[in-house]
C-alpha cells in the first residue's frame, strides 16, 4: 500500500509517503517533508509533493489513496490544504482518506504510549480547537468527544480519565496543563500536525473501506468567523 498525505492547516507544511505491507499498515517505511513556513504553504506544498515522489520513485499515478487534512486550523491552510488533495486525487483517479488535524495530533501522543489524548491547537481570538480521543488498534486514535471549539475554560477531559496532553494550545494557554487528570511533556506543548501521521491514519482506514470519492471531502472549520471586531479585541483578555 502507497498513501501520499499532505497537511496545510496550521504554521506546518509537510508532506509524507507511506509505503507499507498489509501486515504492517501504520508501521511501513514513511518518505517526508515537513516545515514552518508562516503564510507560504500554497507557494510550497506541491515543490514538497514533487519532491518526497521523486525520492521515493514514485509516480502519483502508482498510490493507492491520498490522506488529506481537513482541519480545524487556519480558514486559508485548510482550504489549501483539502484543494490541492482533490486536485492531485481527480488528476490520478485516486480516493481521498480524510482526517483531522487533532486526530493526527492525538496519534502523536498514542504512538508514545498514551491510551488517551487530549489534543489542543491555539484557535486565535482567545480560543482553541481541542478534542479527546482514545488509542484504538483499528483506526489509529476514536473520538472520545466532538472536536470543538471554545474559550480555553470549556476544555474539559472525559470523566475519570487520565489523558496525555498534546499542542500548541498548551503553549499558548498554559492554565489547561492544570486540568486535573492531565499529563504535559514540554515538549509535546510545541507539537503540530505532521504528514506521517496522517499517512498512517490513512493506511489504517483505507483498509477499513473509508476511502472516498474526492468530490465528497468538505473542510472542517468548526466556526465561521475569521477575526475579532475592533471592539471585541480591545475587550479580549491576553493569553
Amino acid at each position: 500500500m502507497r498513501i501520499l498525505a499532505l497537511d496545510t492547516a496550521t504554521e506546518a507544511c509537510s508532506v509524507a509517503l507511506l509505503s507499507s505491507s498489509a501486515a504492517m499498515l501504520a508501521e511501513g517505511e514513511i518518505l517526508g517533508r515537513y516545515e514552518e513556513l508562516g503564510r507560504s504553504h500554497a507557494q510550497q506544498i506541491l515543490v514538497m509533493v514533487e519532491a518526497v515522489l521523486a525520492e521515493a520513485q514514485t509516480p502519483l499515478s502508482t498510490l493507492d489513496a491520498i490522506a488529506a487534512s481537513i482541519g480545524p486550523g487556519s480558514f486559508t491552510g485548510v482550504r489549501i490544504s483539502v484543494a490541492v488533495a482533490q486536485g492531485l486525487a481527480f488528476g490520478a483517479n485516486l480516493p481521498i482518506v480524510p482526517a483531522t488535524t487533532l486526530e493526527a495530533l492525538a496519534l502523536q501522543a498514542v504512538r508514545g504510549g498514551a491510551s488517551c489524548a487530549l489534543a489542543c491547537l491555539d484557535a486565535r481570538m482567545s480560543e482553541v480547537y481541542w478534542g479527546c480521543f482514545a488509542a484504538d488498534s483499528r483506526r489509529g486514535v476514536a473520538a472520545s468527544s466532538a472536536a470543538a471549539v471554545g474559550p480555553p475554560g470549556s476544555v474539559v477531559l472525559p470523566e475519570g480519565r487520565a489523558c496525555r496532553a498534546i499542542g500548541r494550545g498548551f503553549a499558548a494557554y498554559p492554565g489547561l496543563a492544570g486540568l486535573p487528570g492531565l499529563t504535559l511533556d514540554p515538549k509535546d506543548s510545541r507539537a503540530l500536525p505532521d504528514a506521517r501521521d496522517f499517512a498512517r491514519l490513512g493506511a489504517l482506514r483505507f483498509a477499513l473501506g473509508e476511502g472516498r470519492d474526492p468530490a465528497e471531502i468538505r473542510p472542517l472549520y468548526l466556526r465561521d468567523k475569521v477575526a475579532l471586531t475592533e471592539a471585541e479585541r480591545r475587550s479580549s483578555p491576553a493569553p
